[in-house]
Formats: C-alpha cells, structure tokens, sequence
C-alpha cells in the first residue's frame, strides 16, 4: 500500500479541501443512483479504504449533504453555492468517497473497472472508438 495525497475543489473555488491515506480504488460507477447524482452515465469515484483523513481549506460550511432515504449506503455531498459534488465520509464503512472530477491534481492511478455496468444507461460511453476534439466539434 502507498500512501494518497490528494487536493481538489468545487466548480467555484469556494470549497477547497486535501485527503490523505491508503488503499485506493478507481471505479466507473453505472447504477442509477450514481447516474443521477452525477447528471451523467457514470459517476468516476476515488474510493480510499484506509485511515483516510479530510481537512477543509476553505468552504466546509457551504457543504451540503443528502441522505437517499431509502439506502443503507448512499449520500451525496455537495457545495451548495455551484452544487459541485464534493468528497463524502463514510465513518461507518470507514471509506472516503472522491468524486475524480472534483481534484486539482492527476491522482497518479487509473479507473480500475466499471462496476454495476449491467445498470449502465444504454446511450452511456463504453469502449468504443468514438471521435475525440479538444473543444467542441466544427
């Protein structure tokens, strides 16, 4: 295991935070609850597993958090002035979730899988070679 330093922020910069610790795992997430509180096919988590530790640079009071009423294990945390979703603990399970798109820096590993792929949107990017632009097509 090696140890994680991480440092990201929300869409307007008023959340700023830094995670430390170890055991890290890289997923595309397909299910219908990370598609939606994405707004997208996929939400692209950072899950690290080991004595994670969450300092707040700035903003830690704009953070909002929902509970999904009727799951044991699903929240989202977001910056209530953007609605940029940000980090989220899980004392229970012990496990710090990062949503990748919210880190200032390359986090240095890759996606390791897609997971509930089989509740994966059917319009929702797999593999396949499609075109890529740097901006938006002509």
């Amino acid at each position: 295991m090696s140890d994680v330093h991480l440092s990201g922020s929300c869409l307007c910069g008023s959340v700023q935070y830094e995670i430390a610790g170890q055991d890290t795992r890289f997923y595309h997430c397909h299910c219908e609850r990370c598609r939606k509180a994405s707004g997208a096919g996929h939400a692209s988590n950072i899950i690290l597993m080991q004595a994670a530790s969450v300092t707040w640079i700035a903003g830690e009071d704009l953070l909002r958090r929902y509970n999904l009423p009727e799951a044991r294990r699903f929240a989202t945390v977001f910056c209530r002035e953007c609605g940029s979703p940000m980090p989220r603990v899980s004392a229970e399970r012990g496990v710090v979730v990062i949503p990748a798109g919210s880190l200032d820096v390359d986090p240095g590993i890759r996606p390791e899988a897609r997971i509930f792929d089989g509740s994966r949107a059917a319009w929702s990017c797999r593999d396949e070679i499609i075109p890529r632009f740097e901006r938006y097509p002509d």
